[in-house]
């Protein structure tokens, strides 16, 4: 019967779809977004309602049986991105898109809500649907709404994200390490400007600043165990304002990715080791800045094997896949630090549909036909979670 909803309700998820992806909004202003998912939920039936935070949502379904609490969560917000994309639904707001996926999440997870409001009296403890804004802009919305306890009393947590590097039909779960604490850092290097034609005159800042962003890299080559991950980019230069002027000052930025708390507390010494050691051998000076973003995502063993049997038995074996962690950021990590829960890639890749461009490019998008997998891993996942007795 659960099966025969999922399928049902499939047009209904691709619709709301449709209107998030051309209603974009961005981190911390997704009020629209939140009004339109609101209205949607007040159609449901059983739903405790509340607004945890100005632009996100809670909705509690309470079984008629005892159980477990758990939460089930997906972000909405977009991101500043010039949408390339020409179908019928692409962005109403210029410079404004959904590019990594969040519009998809918060549609399967109102299908998930559809489905499991409608067996009410069927349903073992609490389910609390988690629609949360702000995951692209630190400090983040999950921290936010853990604040306002939303993870209060929660048993188990579960999210998923849709995957332009997995085939539509594969669902990847990790065990352990799951995506990178994402840090970043900004300098200045101040030199002395002058005459582009005598440079002796001058300490040039983009000269110093090149040879920094060559020995940042051996941070993760030379001075880091190999075997512990880490990224050291530098994303963003500015200096100058024409050809003949050696500017005063080069400014820069960059991320740092780690797992580790260790190699995550050595990383701002190190790279303000390397910036302090060459500066000075130039007699220049510098200001530093280092920021502490999301915590790592690290998956729970215990309710990652439920996933995965959740995928056998009720999605199938072929289904089924194992991915290793990479270094991009969630800040999902924040209900984790409340309660065990993992995270898991739903695959939406598919060529011939042009669902296969990276997340954050100007034509990502959504095949369709992995909305089903993502609501049936909410829908299992939450009923067999709740009716844990271990």
């Amino acid at each position: 019967m659960l099966k025969q909803w999922i399928q049902e309700g499939k047009q209904d998820v691709i619709s709301w779809y449709r209107h998030l992806h051309q209603h974009p909004e961005l981190s911390f202003q997704e009020e629209q977004t939140a009004n339109y998912v609101w209205s949607i939920l007040e159609s449901f039936e059983n739903l405790q309602l509340s607004r945890p935070t100005k632009n996100s949502i809670m909705a509690c379904l309470v079984g008629a049986k005892p159980g477990k609490t758990i939460a089930l969560r997906a972000d909405m917000d977009a991101l500043p991105i010039l949408e390339e994309n020409e179908f019928a639904h692409k962005s109403h707001n210029p410079g404004v898109m959904h590019a990594c996926g969040h519009d998809g999440h918060t549609a399967t997870l109102l299908g998930a809500v559809q489905i499991l409001s409608q067996y009410q009296s069927e349903l073992a403890g609490e389910i609390r649907f988690l629609f949360q804004h702000a995951e692209e802009k630190f400090p983040g919305g999950a921290q936010e709404m853990v604040d306002q306890g939303v993870m209060d009393g929660v048993d188990y947590v579960i999210g998923n994200h849709f995957s332009s590097q997995l085939a539509t039909g594969r669902i990847s779960v990790t065990y352990g390490p799951m995506m990178a604490a994402p840090d970043t850092f900004e300098m200045k290097i101040i030199g002395k400007g002058g005459h582009a034609a005598s440079p002796h005159e001058c300490i040039d800042p983009i000269a110093i600043g090149a040879e920094v962003i060559s020995s940042l890299q051996k941070i993760v080559s030379r001075r880091k165990d190999p075997l512990d991950p880490m990224v050291v980019s530098v994303t963003k230069v500015s200096a100058g304002t024409t050809d003949n002027v050696i500017p005063s000052t080069m400014h820069m930025m960059g991320t740092v990715r780690t797992y580790s708390e260790e190699l995550r507390t050595l990383a701002p010494v190190w790279i303000e080791q390397t910036i302090k050691g060459i500066t000075q051998s130039y007699g220049a000076e510098y200001q530093f800045s280092y920021r502490r973003g999301y915590r790592p995502v690290i998956n729970d063993e215990w309710v990652t094997k439920q996933m995965e049997e959740v995928i056998r038995t009720h999605l199938g074996e072929e289904k089924l896949c194992f991915g290793t962690p990479q270094m991009g950021g969630e800040d999902f990590s924040a209900y984790l630090t409340k309660a065990p829960g993992t995270f898991f890639n739903v695959g939406s890749a598919n060529a011939e549909k042009g669902t296969d461009f990276p997340h954050h490019h100007p034509r990502f998008s959504l095949d369709e036909d992995a909305f089903g997998d993502a609501v049936a891993m909410f829908v299992f996942g939450a009923i067999h979670l709740t009716e844990m007795t271990e």
